[in-house]
């Protein structure tokens, strides 16, 4: 499938505890954000001039959001690129391997980020379900995961979900 989008973004999906109990890190955004407030995403933005190619946007992002030291990243891969409907971005969906989160030192960019999350790779699978959902008045049908008070849906989502076929596909 063709993501569309008229700006390149990318983002690091953090893949800590592998192969034993593999988990991911997340970010909260804050609530007041112009664009995605509030949502749970992974870390990562818009393509900067600067930036080598995507796979730099996306750690370059991770610590700017969450002072990830990009030499603490081991890249495994990227997985097909995912569009948002609403804001036009073609999202890069890059994979890297990291110590626990309790290793890294991550703070949250106060300027962009409420919180940083961590969710086990199990929880996530247990949580999935395709939920209707109202944005902007409009509404559609979405792939969900629910952890705890968190719920991670949209473009987020559907990269979660392609992380986790792919893990599947590895495995049967």
């Amino acid at each position: 499938m063709e993501a569309h989008g008229d700006t390149d973004a990318a983002v690091l999906l953090a893949l800590y505890g592998w192969p034993d109990e593999p988990g991911l890190i997340f970010t909260e955004r804050r609530a007041d954000m112009r664009r995605h407030a509030g949502e749970i995403s992974f870390p990562g933005g818009r393509a900067d001039e600067g930036d080598a190619d995507l796979a730099a946007t996306a750690l370059r992002e991770a610590q700017e959001e969450i002072a990830l030291d990009p030499a603490a990243v081991q890249l495994r891969g990227a997985l097909p690129p995912t569009s948002t409907f609403v804001t036009g971005y073609r999202i890069h969906p890059f994979v890297g391997e990291v110590a626990h989160p309790a290793e890294l030192g991550l703070e949250p960019n106060p300027a962009e980020v409420e919180t940083v999350l961590t969710f086990s790779l199990e929880a996530l699978r247990e949580n999935y379900e395709m939920r209707r959902l109202i944005r902007r008045g409009i509404p559609f049908h979405t792939p969900t995961y629910t952890v705890g008070e968190q719920m991670i849906w949209g473009a987020t989502a559907r990269i979660l979900g392609d992380l986790l076929d792919r893990l599947n596909q590895m495995f049967d």
